[in-house]
């Protein structure tokens, strides 16, 4: 994967942003993270987002009622090419305290299209 190294620095950094942006609760720099349409496979449904899916009341309930912010804790690429890279993810979710609210194993494609580097695909273990 030497020589995709450009790829998954891209792809790194969508990851680092798309993490920036959610904790911020930045949901126009959130959604800028994303290759659209986008697909997210959790807690047994299969979600097609498109602009405008994420609202700022998603951070007052259900899973991220008791939510602060979170945190990357594994970032491995599985697989990475010119213009798409699978990567194996754990994140973890914190209450403001500090107390961990849970761990999740996600695999995140993250695409480059038209000159953009953006969250493509999400199949996580997270609510």
């Amino acid at each position: 994967m030497t020589e995709n190294h450009q790829s998954v620095a891209a792809a790194m950094a969508c990851l680092d942003e798309f993490m920036r942006a959610f904790n911020a609760r930045d949901v126009k720099a959130f959604e800028a993270t994303f290759n659209f349409p986008s697909v997210r496979l959790a807690s047994g449904r299969l979600v097609i987002i498109e602009p405008g899916y994420h609202q700022p009341e998603m951070f007052d309930r259900g899973p991220l009622a008791d939510w602060d912010h979170s945190a990357w804790e594994r970032r491995a690429v599985i697989h990475a090419g010119a213009d798409k890279v699978h990567i194996d993810t754990r994140f973890t979710r914190y209450r403001r305290d500090g107390t961990v609210i849970g761990g999740f194993d996600s695999v995140y494609v993250v695409t480059l299209e038209d000159g953009h580097w953006g969250v493509k695909i999400r199949s996580s273990f997270a609510p």
